[in-house]
């Protein structure tokens, strides 16, 4: 076995990990038919930024550096917030769970989850996740092609959460602390980091959890 190969091994957060083509082929599927539906959001917020309805900034130039870095800062803080709380509530509202976050949940075993399930959302959950990045931009001020890049980096970073492949760098939410979401249904809702996890009290470590095993 390759170095890699071994490496990608080691971090599988727990064994039997692969998916099944059947599982992911439904994951793609469900996923494409949401796609044209999350285009909506973004789409509506790119109007309001563009007719001025929002605190957005076009160049860094107009506030400076240090102002950018604080304002992302305050974005960013603001978000992870709001997603994890709006998780939280699709869990803990029982009709907004049954009728759009189960579509997801579907997928609540280690060797049913991949990249793919990342996206598979019924199309309205997947909006109301996103509605934080919207939210802020009339609260907060925010540079334009960040915001951007952010909502591009949703895609990656919610395919890197289902993988399964724990990168083990604190305090960032990656897919060990993801999986156990998936497998509990009531801990991790958190987006980039597990601060909100903490604070709240719904924190499960992937760690931990495979030393209470051995």
């Amino acid at each position: 076995m390759s170095t890699f190969l071994k490496v990608l091994a080691s971090r599988l957060i727990f064994s039997h990990a692969i998916p099944s083509n059947k599982a992911m082929l439904l994951q793609i599927y469900v996923a494409m038919k949401a796609m044209p539906w999350y285009t909506l959001l973004p789409t509506l917020s790119e109007h309001m930024i563009e007719n001025g309805r929002t605190k957005c900034f076009s160049r860094i130039s107009d506030v400076g550096w240090l102002p950018y870095l604080l304002y992302l800062s305050a974005y960013l803080v603001f978000v992870e917030f709001g997603i994890y709380w709006m998780h939280r509530e699709l869990h803990d509202i029982k009709p907004l769970y049954k009728y759009l976050h189960a579509t997801h949940h579907i997928y609540n075993k280690q060797n049913t989850l991949s990249p793919f399930a990342g996206l598979a959302f019924h199309p309205l959950d997947g909006i109301l996740q996103a509605v934080p990045h919207v939210v802020a931009l009339f609260l907060l001020p925010m540079h334009f092609t960040t915001h951007i890049a952010l909502l591009f980096m949703e895609a990656v970073w919610t395919a890197n959460i289902h993988d399964c492949i724990h990168g083990k760098i604190w305090p960032v939410m990656g897919a060990g602390y993801h999986t156990i979401h998936h497998t509990t249904y009531r801990h991790n809702y958190g987006h980039y980091t597990i601060w909100m996890d903490w604070m709240f009290n719904t924190l499960r470590d992937p760690e931990e959890d495979e030393a209470k095993k051995s």
